[in-house]
């Protein structure tokens, strides 16, 4: 069966410093794949490698059986594959409407009045907010409009990278719950993460990356079944 993404001994870095070691990984349709480890494994620089944001130095990025190696990241955005970045990077001065706009600037862009609704419809607070700017907006405000932004192009695959970062409980527990919820309506999500036990909740599968390599590929339970990996990797 052909993997909607599959990462074939991806090596990269920055400058003469290698941080990822030959990652192999595959997503299929359907699914919600946790990608685990502590900070500094490689996790963004993979995010960013995949996404056509940073060089890859070797290695074979295949998205829906297309050659995505060393393609720019425009082309990439145009296949579909769409990333919200850790931090959420929205646009400060510019309105909750024009930022989301902006998702759909390469992809999907005859569909964006359509797309808007939809995502009122998630995020009702953003239409309580359509006009205000995004960097007056609350962390919790922030991520629903990144988000947001990231659906405006109609993502085939999603790539959440530390959604759940500087969230209050609550919200990161809403935050779950919607992940969850866009997966069952179709949406293919790679989840970079950190909050171990709540991804795992909600994953299909998972990997755990250490130092730039795949340490463990499985499902959740097979990872919580290790009291070596859970110990050593995610602090359970």
């Amino acid at each position: 069966m052909s993997h909607l993404l599959a990462i074939e001994q991806l090596r990269g870095g920055y400058g003469r410093v290698e941080v990822l070691r030959g990652v192999e990984m595959h997503i299929d349709a359907g699914e919600i794949v946790a990608l685990l480890g502590s900070n500094g494994a490689g996790k963004s620089t993979l995010n960013n490698t995949v996404c056509g944001l940073c060089p890859a130095w070797s290695g074979r990025v295949t998205f829906d059986g297309a050659d995505l190696s060393g393609a720019h990241y425009r082309a990439v955005v145009q296949a579909g594959l769409i990333q919200v970045p850790e931090g959420r990077r929205v646009f400060p001065n510019l309105t909750v409407l024009e930022n989301l706009e902006l998702g759909s600037f390469t992809r999907a862009r005859e569909r964006r009045a359509l797309n808007l609704d939809k995502a009122f419809a998630i995020f009702p607070r953003l239409l309580e907010r359509v006009a205000q700017r995004a960097g007056t907006l609350s962390g919790g405000e922030q991520q629903m409009l990144a988000i947001g932004r990231g659906l405006m192009a109609e993502p085939r695959l999603l790539i959440l990278d530390e959604p759940s970062l500087g969230l209050s409980p609550l919200l990161v527990e809403e935050l779950f719950a919607l992940i969850a919820r866009l997966n069952r309506e179709g949406l293919t999500v790679l989840l970079v993460e950190q909050n171990v036990a709540q991804s795992l909740e909600i994953a299909d599968r998972a990997y755990v990356l250490e130092n730039g390599a795949v340490r463990f590929a499985g499902t959740p339970d097979d990872l919580l079944a290790s009291d070596d990996l859970r110990r050593a990797y995610l602090g359970l």
